[in-house]
């Protein structure tokens, strides 16, 4: 990569190093620069910048990134689209995430340019979360490198996946000698089944016995024939040695213990076993109180279907010690305006505006015009349900029921807008109200560009980051600015002001500051279809 001090002259196809206010302009670092934005930095008498140049045997960071979330991307995530060199990798469903330790250290020691970060393996992990991300550091990264990369990351499979959870059927046998109180006895169980509860289990079959090796292995038979995946034994008084109460008491039902004792404070008294099938977790004294322990790391691999064995448990030491920890934040998601709460991936909503008279087009409503056999409006509406755009809303005015029967049954919020003659910011104005009030940003669509795809929507939400700058995210082609347009949920109001037919486009010069142009890969955000001839051009 060439890198540094060049003539505006030479800068057709470079990449902005640094970001560039001049009068009329206002470029972003990492903007791949234009014919015409070259003029306009001529016209604005910038005459030398500071970029880079990608030679031929260099790939974009954008496609570096993405090939990479390919390889890496397992079972139960899904990958962002690339923006700044940067994918995301997001959990679909609850689970516990599995990550390879040394293939993803074998990755980040491949070069300097590359780097892929992660969540602790086996941390639970929640729908939209961020499980990890990839960054390439600088503008492009040579393909030896991008092969070498990939090289480990498809060496054995998608090194990165989470297991979901699986529903288990969990017994409790609870042992008590002369002093116990049934209070401790209920308290104990209850905070079992809060912990069984977050891992999408039922609540425990329990049972009480006296604390003796005998009546514990009379329990652990009858838990195993009602058909038990795990069971949990929590003792009168702690395990202390493999020949205590609990340990001989699956002994003698016929099982057998694998291990006891864990590097894990709290939670190092903890006794794992087999009653045949059914897996068996003799309590540490700690699993009495809510807190993380040493024992919810094991409840939730065992859960989520994931073996665990002795050496397992023996490698939990580099980040068990987990007393005086009042809580464990979740790592930095995407950046979003949130109020309250850890950071996560944005909420954005798309709102389709379908509720013109198209004038331009003639007697016909230009939206039920056929576009490669099927309604134009109903290309829009695919794409938005293909992307990653969630929940989706369309406003309808004219000729609304012929628009709403060309529209997916049951999968759009529908808005109908009575005043659409008075123009686009009346819609605007209806379908901000119909979306729910817990959404980050909206992508404002028009329902007459049919060849918008979801690769565009989905790199407009991955830009998106308003902690970072990125507020009002806008696509282009060749420098030249199109539609859709993604707002964060604090233009909201603004947006309910526009009047007339300019919709919210006054809001992106009025915040410049916080505008992000988003380069796509063909003109489609530039093609709106208002007449007869622009139907013609793309063969309707």
């Amino acid at each position: 990569m060439i890198f540094g001090d060049l003539p505006v002259d030479d800068a057709v196809g470079a990449i902005l190093a640094h970001s560039i206010k001049a009068p009329g302009i206002a470029y972003k670092k990492g903007r791949r620069l234009s014919e015409a934005d070259v003029t306009s930095l001529r016209e604005a008498q910038v005459h030398r910048i500071v970029a880079a140049q990608l030679e031929d045997n260099e790939i974009h960071e954008d496609e570096a990134a993405s090939a990479l979330a390919g390889a890496v991307c397992g079972e139960g995530l899904t990958a962002s689209a690339s923006f700044t060199g940067r994918c995301n990798l997001m959990v679909q469903a609850r689970g516990v995430l599995v990550a390879e330790r040394e293939r993803i250290d074998a990755l980040n020691l491949v070069d300097e340019s590359v780097t892929l970060a992660t969540l602790p393996p086996y941390d639970l992990v929640d729908p939209r979360q961020m499980a990890a991300t990839i960054k390439i550091i600088p503008f492009a990264i040579t393909r030896h490198v991008l092969e070498a990369c990939l090289a480990v990351a498809c060496r054995q499979g998608p090194m990165i996946h989470v297991e979901a959870l699986k529903p288990r059927k969990v017994g409790l046998i609870q042992t008590s000698l002369s002093g116990t109180k049934d209070k401790l006895l209920d308290k104990t169980r209850d905070v079992a089944n809060q912990r069984l509860a977050m891992l999408d289990c039922e609540p425990a079959v329990e049972r009480r016995c006296p604390h003796t090796e005998a009546a514990v292995a009379e329990q652990l038979i009858r838990l195993e024939q009602d058909g038990c995946d795990i069971v949990l034994m929590s003792g009168a008084s702690a395990i202390v040695d493999r020949r205590d109460v609990l340990p001989a008491g699956l002994s003698a039902a016929g099982g057998a213990v694998d291990h006891f004792g864990m590097p894990v404070d709290p939670g190092n008294l903890m006794m794992v076993g087999k009653l045949r099938n059914c897996a068996v977790i003799g309590l540490p004294g700690c699993a009495r109180s809510p807190k993380l322990n040493g024992f919810d790391w094991v409840l939730q691999r065992l859960v989520a279907g994931i073996e665990t064995t002795p050496k397992d448990i023996m490698r939990m030491g580099a980040g068990g010690l987990l007393k005086e920890i009042a809580s464990r934040p979740l790592p930095r998601a995407e950046a979003v305006e949130t109020e309250t709460g850890p950071p996560r991936a944005p909420r954005v909503a798309a709102l389709m505006l379908a509720a013109g008279q198209s004038r331009r087009m003639g007697k016909d409503n230009k939206l039920l015009l056929p576009v490669d056999g099927k309604p134009m409006v109903a290309h829009v509406a695919e794409c938005l349900l293909t992307s990653q755009a969630r929940p989706l809303a369309v406003v309808t005015g004219h000729d609304y029921a012929a628009v709403e029967a060309a529209l997916p049954e049951g999968r759009f919020t529908l808005a109908h807008n009575p005043d659409y003659a008075s123009g686009l910011a009346s819609s605007l104005h209806r379908g901000l109200a119909a979306l729910p009030d817990d959404i980050d940003g909206v992508l404002v669509c028009l329902g007459d560009m049919p060849r918008v795809s979801p690769q565009i929507v989905d790199r407009l939400i991955a830009a998106f980051n308003p902690l970072e700058g990125r507020a009002i995210c806008v696509p282009t082609w060749q420098g030249k600015r199109g539609n859709p347009v993604l707002f964060a949920r604090r233009f909201f109001a603004e947006m309910q002001e526009v009047a007339g037919d300019v919709g919210a486009r006054a809001l992106i010069g009025e915040h410049a500051e916080v505008v992000c142009e988003v380069p796509m890969d063909d003109d489609a955000v530039l093609v709106d279809i208002d007449t007869p001839e622009a139907l013609q051009a793309l063969g309707g």
